[in-house]
């Protein structure tokens, strides 16, 4: 299967993401790169919320701060899951995102249904109302589901596949920051040391090893030639 999957990668496809990654990079401390930061922040808190409920808790409210970071409060549910799910989780909604926009020609109608979560998601969970989170959630989904609508195909593309790549970014980069400089932080990995007795640095070397095999994975099939049925169908429409 692994050798399989190099075989099928159009390693122009992987040049030119690396080369989108790279610009990302470049321009990461600057204010074009903020807004795609705080969008992962709300992927980093809505994976802590979605695997909360699925393991049979509830989400109490979800905070994010202009500081690039954010609290998703559940109650019940894993706490060793919903702790794990907020890095990884942002990790795989950057996958996701950056494989659907590489693989197939549905950008418009990804755009969409992306803003609509983050509206969706905004006005039920994100708290208070009067506060920076609640309006660059209600800001950024109306803007995702106005260009869905009115760009074109190829404006949505770039746009998914920046997205996807800063929230694969930022989720390696993340852990190195929170977990592995600063192990005395209060960070998911604390928290999640405090629950098994597992020290922080453990969580965070996992967690990054994870996540970079995770990020390449996703990168070399955003990159796969597309078959000759399924999603190649959806790429000549």
């Amino acid at each position: 299967m692994i050798g399989r999957l190099f075989r099928d990668v159009e390693w122009q496809s992987v040049a030119a993401l690396i080369a989108l990654a790279v610009v990302v990079g470049a321009l990461w401390e600057t204010p074009l790169v903020y807004p795609l930061k705080i969008l992962v922040v709300f992927f980093h808190e809505l994976s802590h919320a979605a695997v909360a409920v699925l393991t049979g808790g509830e989400v109490v409210e979800i905070q994010v701060v202009a500081e690039e970071g954010g609290v998703c409060l559940t109650r019940g549910g894993s706490r060793v899951l919903t702790l794990s799910a907020g890095y990884l989780g942002s990790l795989v909604w950057g996958g996701v995102i950056l494989t659907l926009a590489a693989r197939t020609r549905l950008d418009r109608g990804l755009a969409v249904a992306l803003g609509g979560i983050l509206l969706l998601i905004t006005v039920i969970f994100v708290r208070p109302f009067l506060a920076f989170g609640f309006g660059f959630g209600l800001a950024s989904g109306l803007a995702m589901v106005l260009l869905g609508l009115k760009a074109s195909e190829r404006v949505c593309d770039l746009l998914l596949r920046l997205i996807g790549l800063t929230s694969c970014l930022y989720a390696v980069l993340d852990i190195k920051s929170d977990v592995l400089d600063r192990p005395e932080a209060r960070s998911d990995a604390a928290m999640l040391a405090e629950v098994t007795g597992l020290p922080t640095t453990f969580w965070g070397t996992l967690w990054i090893a994870i996540a970079v095999v995770v990020a390449l994975g996703f990168l070399l099939y955003a990159s796969r030639a597309a078959p000759a049925s399924g999603l190649s169908r959806l790429r000549r429409r």
